[in-house]
Order: C-alpha cells, then structure tokens, then sequence
C-alpha cells in the first residue's frame, strides 16, 4: 500500500517524536545550566561581601584593646586638645610602665 503525501508511517512518526524529544531535552539541559549558572553567580556576590567584612573585622579583633585608646589619645594630643606630657602619663599607664 501506497503511503499518501502528507500522511506518515509508523517509522517516519516515531522519528518525529524522537527528533521533538531529544531537542526537548537539549534545550532543558541548557536551561537549566543557565539557572545553574546564575544561581552560582548570585550566590558568589552575596558571599564575597560577607568573606570581605570577614576579613576586614580579623585584625581589629586581634589589635590589643590599648591600642584605639592610644590612637584616640595621639588624636587629641594632634589636635592640641592634650599636651605632650599628658599623653605620655596616659600612655605610660595605658601600657603599664
């Protein structure tokens, strides 16, 4: 039996829907490497601020506590707030000598 124009077989059928669904699955893949992708992105951004506060708050963590008095107490002493001598008592005590 003739097949008709138009009309397809069994085999010409399953060919068809062997072709629709592989393409299907190629093109889900990719999708969902994209979103993969992008996840991988966004998560990236959200950690790398958190890495750098991280690290930036390591060495104020490990500064000795007399050290920001200090700093304050030089401030002033710059500013002429203090006089030398008053800063050298308070950093002589600060210190503990």
């Amino acid at each position: 039996m003739p097949l008709r124009r138009g009309r397809r077989g069994l085999i010409g059928m399953a060919a068809t829907t062997a072709v629709v669904a592989g393409t299907a699955g190629a093109v889900s893949h990719r999708q969902q490497q994209r979103y993969a992708r992008k996840d991988a992105e966004q998560q990236a951004q959200y950690e790398q601020p958190a890495e750098q506060q991280y690290q930036q708050a390591q060495p104020q963590a490990e500064e000795p506590a007399y050290m920001a008095e200090l700093q304050k107490l030089a401030q002033l002493k710059d500013q002429g707030i203090i006089t030398d001598e008053e800063f050298q008592a308070k950093k002589k005590q600060l210190l503990g000598l």
